[in-house]
């Protein structure tokens, strides 16, 4: 790599330098869970994880399954902002004054960035209240808010934040570290600022490997970046009663692109060093590169750049259609300003693979790396979606 080699907030992994090769480790920020390998030896409950449970109420039923209540229908059926608005207002007027204080917080960029990868115990910073602190009910709201604002496709949008969800439910069965972390009910929503179509405001859902953050100025969507997306196990996993293959898709996208690629493509677009995690992670906003590394767009072939963008596609139709379009035609139309890197093997189904897309405004990394949650041999994503022009909306406080 060249000089913006990846530094991060908090404590970072010396940077080795092997026969002339820079390995690089994970910041605690953007890792798992600050440590490699199988999971450790159980541990007695922290009072964190004993404060965290006393929060869950009903968990007797996951998102997937879970109805949308009758009351949403006063929102009406079509697809807007008014809409989302509307099914924000109905959840808000039925949590308790104790729920609401976590769910509507003030609007800040720093409590915007109190996001993470990390399990639910090993993060307490990440804003809002734990889906298992509402009801039923109020569940089933609150899937039909994340529904209003996600794509609608099989294993993008909603769909993907289930299957994320079940992945900790299926980490809850096998792991004996951070178990109190490990669960479905432990996803978190909060409202940063009023929703209204005045004004700035934040629609934040996250939790392990999952952090979807829009935010929406004035009515319209501002930024639907940081946007974090990984699993394990992966590639797919049986849980909740169906198969879970929510990064399958991506994974495929990138392989099938860098498969594409002549070898004079392929030697263009490696990238030197070797990558054990995105750059971009959670408390990481600054480590973008400004200099771009890699394979030039304008020497793809017409095919090459559909691939390219379909591969964009599987981070942006993980918004609702009108919103994607508006950005898949932005960065359509800044194709010849992108490069493509990448390191490893062109599977991309191997521990330090790694494919990044750096235009003038998209930035997306995916990381594969040794499993951490599960005693199961392997290795499981990372990636992130960032657009560098309107990452937090374009706010800076």
């Amino acid at each position: 790599m060249k000089s913006n080699a990846y530094s991060a907030i908090g404590k970072v992994f010396p940077i080795l330098l092997l026969s002339g090769v820079i390995l690089q480790g994970c910041a605690n920020g953007a890792s798992d869970h600050g440590h490699n390998g199988p999971p450790g030896p159980p541990r007695p409950p922290s009072a964190e994880d004993e404060a965290i449970q006393a929060r869950l109420g009903d968990t007797s039923s996951s998102m997937g399954s879970i109805a949308i209540p009758d009351a949403v229908e006063a929102c009406g059926d079509d697809h807007s902002f008014t809409r989302l608005v509307c099914l924000i207002d109905i959840l808000k007027a039925d949590v308790s004054d104790d729920i609401l204080a976590n769910l509507q917080l003030d609007y800040s960029v720093a409590e915007a960035k109190n996001w993470s990868n990390l399990p639910a115990g090993a993060f307490p910073a990440r804003p809002g209240v734990f889906l298992g602190e509402l009801s039923v009910e109020q569940r089933g709201v609150v899937k039909a808010i994340l529904m209003e604002a996600t794509g609608e496709e099989d294993n993008e949008g909603f769909d993907e934040i289930v299957q994320t969800l079940n992945a900790d439910d299926y980490i809850g069965t096998v792991s004996t570290d951070y178990k109190a972390g490990y669960s479905s009910y432990n996803g978190k929503i909060a409202f940063l600022g009023e929703p209204s179509d005045q004004g700035t405001w934040e629609l934040y859902y996250g939790g392990h490997h999952f952090a979807f953050s829009n935010t929406y100025v004035d009515g319209k969507l501002a930024g639907a970046t940081p946007s974090f997306r990984g699993v394990e196990p992966f590639p797919s996993f049986e849980m909740n009663g169906r198969t879970n293959i929510p990064m399958l898709q991506e994974r495929d996208a990138f392989a099938a692109l860098l498969h594409s690629l002549s070898d004079e493509q392929l030697d263009e677009a490696r990238l030197e060093g070797t990558y054990r995690d995105i750059l971009a992670g959670p408390q990481a906003d600054d480590d973008i590169p400004e200099e771009q590394e890699g394979l030039s767009v304008t020497k793809l072939t017409g095919e090459q750049k559909a691939l390219l963008l379909a591969a964009v596609k599987t981070y942006v139709g993980d918004i609702s259609e009108a919103e994607a379009q508006h950005y898949m035609d932005k960065y359509t139309a800044e194709l010849d300003r992108t490069v493509l890197g990448f390191s490893g093997t062109t599977d991309v189904n191997s521990e330090d693979d790694y494919v990044r897309i750096h235009g003038p405004s998209l930035w997306l990394e995916f990381s594969l790396q040794s499993n951490k949650s599960t005693p199961d041999k392997g290795n499981h994503p990372h990636s992130v979606w960032r657009d560098i022009t309107d990452d937090y909306g374009g706010q800076t406080e």
